[in-house]
């Protein structure tokens, strides 16, 4: 098997055996870059950038000791448009199901690779900032313990260069545990067996409301969601107790709100489907609540405004000569991370400018300008007189 890089001496011989598939497709998926590798201290690793023979997306193969294991990507979630017959048409084969919530940060693996905890991104990349944070944040115990095991979870709050959000009274970065899977297969723990070992080792785990029968699971999880909302979190995972049924997500208009009023800030970046999927969702949802005409106007009322308000706001600020950008900002212990983080967002071909580190305590806080060019010469060209 040829190597992706031909500067380096990694190869992917026998890695068509432990895939299970053909020499001549696996060949075609390294020479189309379906699989590429990584770089740097990580070029071992391999991600796949497309969904074949059953392994998604995302996931990762890399070599160890002479022996290939693979980390699968995140499978996919669907998501409930009308909550009751959503409930008890997927779930019909149990009897009742496990609701946690569902955070709205970033999603990371966590894997022992190596010997040392490594963050992985949807994507099957290896974000240097999230390992850092993972290494402070889990008890590397774990990996030590469990090498055959992944951990997924969310990373939230304030210090995100991704999702920043101030909701959850977290100080800096949090990563909270939602699943627990086996390397290989990506199968995952039952929900008390994964919270049982997840609580062993002290990590954060998501909220659980508790678990409820299909009969009544829909009003129960009505209210969650009415409550979640008012303090504008995201909203739930409706999960098998077992794990054998695939989770399905439902989300707070709040939150889908949150999601169009940071979207139209950058409204010529944001794809339609994004924008249009979140509008959808607040039409099923008055429809199944039999919202009344005062809940209703209120539900416009959010809507509108998460979309028109950001719009101005950047319409004005480019008319008055500004920049628009996305500010995020990184708090880390180690500044060689910060270089390493620079030169992950420059490969991902991410415009990113740096603040100087600021020393809070034993770590630096830095603050990171993301600029949005195709808003910003949009609406410069508008603004001028171009058509749309």
């Amino acid at each position: 098997m040829h190597t992706l890089d031909s500067k380096t001496d990694v190869v992917l011989d026998g890695a068509a055996e432990y895939l299970n598939m053909p020499h001549s497709r696996l060949q075609e998926l390294v020479d189309k870059r379906d699989i590429r590798q990584n770089w740097g201290e990580y070029q071992h690793l391999f991600r796949f950038d497309t969904t074949v023979a059953g392994i998604q997306n995302g996931s990762v193969l890399y070599q160890r000791n002479g022996n290939f294991e693979l980390i699968r990507g995140f499978p996919k979630i669907r998501r409930a448009m009308l909550l009751e017959p959503a409930v008890h048409n997927h779930f019909s084969t149990i009897d009742s199901v496990v609701v946690e919530e569902k955070m709205n940060g970033y999603n990371i693996r966590v894997v022992s690779i190596d010997d040392h905890p490594v963050a992985i991104t949807r994507s099957g990349y290896i974000c240097p900032y999230s390992t850092e944070k993972a290494k402070t944040l889990l008890d590397a115990s774990f990996f030590h313990d469990h090498p055959d095991l992944v951990l997924h979870g969310e990373m939230v709050g304030p210090d995100n260069p991704y999702v920043p959000k101030d909701i959850y009274d977290i100080e800096s970065l949090e990563f909270f545990v939602f699943d627990i899977r086996k390397k290989g297969t990506g199968e995952p723990y039952p929900i008390k067996e994964r919270r049982r070992l997840a609580s062993e080792y002290n990590f954060t785990q998501v909220h659980h409301f508790g678990e409820f029968s299909t009969d009544v699971a829909p009003e129960k999880i009505q209210q969650i969601i009415q409550d979640l909302g008012a303090i504008e979190h995201e909203g739930v995972m409706i999960k098998d107790p077992e794990m054998i049924v695939p989770p399905i997500k439902y989300t707070c208009s709040q939150s889908n709100c949150g999601d169009l009023r940071h979207a139209f800030k950058f409204y010529n970046e944001v794809g339609r489907d994004y924008l249009f999927s979140r509008v959808v969702r607040e039409g099923f949802q008055a429809v199944e609540w039999n919202e009344g005409t005062q809940q209703l106007d209120e539900r416009c009322l959010r809507l509108g405004k998460s979309i028109i308000y950001p719009m101005m706001d950047t319409i004005r600020h480019i008319g008055e000569g500004e920049r628009i950008a996305d500010n995020v900002q990184i708090r880390v212990r180690d500044l060689d991370t910060v270089d390493k983080f620079k030169e992950y967002l420059r490969r991902l071909g991410v415009d990113a400018i740096f603040s100087a580190p600021k020393r809070i305590g034993d770590e630096y806080l830095l603050s990171i300008k993301k600029p949005n060019r195709s808003t910003n010469d949009k609406t410069d060209a508008i603004l001028k007189g171009d058509l749309w």
